[in-house]
């Protein structure tokens, strides 16, 4: 499995997926500039977090535009991975890969700690080595994380296992008080229909060693080096 990380301007988490994928999993690994164009090479492909372009208008919104984005798109139209934590969750958003937007977390706080995730859905790239209902403990990092859509949207999510984890207390109860950011339907993270392109908010690259005070998220980047 070789895995390209994009790097924006901006971006501060990509080095951090790098090291679990090259050094942790040991896996074929290299950096991808935003203005490069060519990742046919790549079977996943990674958008990291961080603060692409400043942040400037939305998170998300200038990224959308850089050069890679229009091989990343094509890259998921032919089925291939694609994942997006955090601002790389945003970018997806912006870039139509998947639905929805992000809205100022409800506190208008920046929200910096670990929470717990209940998986809904292992039938996908990114669950399978986890089990329906598990919790995991991964932090997130962000001030715009309030996932927001349409009813319409939100009842398709649901009805079609879209909705991959779902921000949860420690038992995996999903009440308000599990939800660092007001997120609807305490989305954490969510799929398309193909179940390829996967976006969450939480950083499981930094819970990807006993050390960091959680492994829990190797299992999301595990599940990926299943795929046949």
């Amino acid at each position: 499995m070789k895995f390209g990380v994009v790097v924006f301007p901006g971006s501060n988490c990509d080095y951090d997926c790098y090291h679990v994928l090259k050094h942790v999993l040991d896996q074929p690994t290299e950096f991808v500039w935003h203005k490069d164009r060519d990742i046919a090479k790549f079977d996943c492909v990674v958008l990291p977090g961080g603060f692409s372009y400043g942040d400037y208008l939305r998170t998300g919104a200038i990224a959308r535009f850089s050069p890679v984005m229009e091989s990343v798109v094509k890259h998921a139209e032919r089925g291939k991975l694609v994942i997006g934590i955090c601002n790389g969750f945003q970018i997806l958003l912006e870039s139509g890969l998947l639905p929805g937007a992000m809205l100022r977390n409800q506190s208008l706080k920046f929200v910096c700690r670990f929470v717990h995730l209940r998986v809904e859905n292992t039938a996908t790239p990114f669950t399978r080595k986890t089990k329906k209902g598990e919790v995991l403990k991964i932090p997130v990092a962000h001030g715009e994380g309030n996932y927001f859509t349409d009813d319409e949207t939100l009842t398709s999510l649901e009805k079609s296992g879209q909705v991959l984890v779902r921000y949860s207390d420690p038992l995996g109860r999903i009440t308000a008080d599990a939800n660092p950011n007001g997120s609807l339907g305490n989305i954490a993270g969510i799929c398309n229909l193909k179940r390829n392109v996967f976006g969450l908010m939480p950083h499981p690259e930094r819970a990807s060693e006993a050390e960091l005070g959680s492994s829990d998220g190797v299992k999301i980047f595990k599940s990926i080096l299943e795929i046949k």
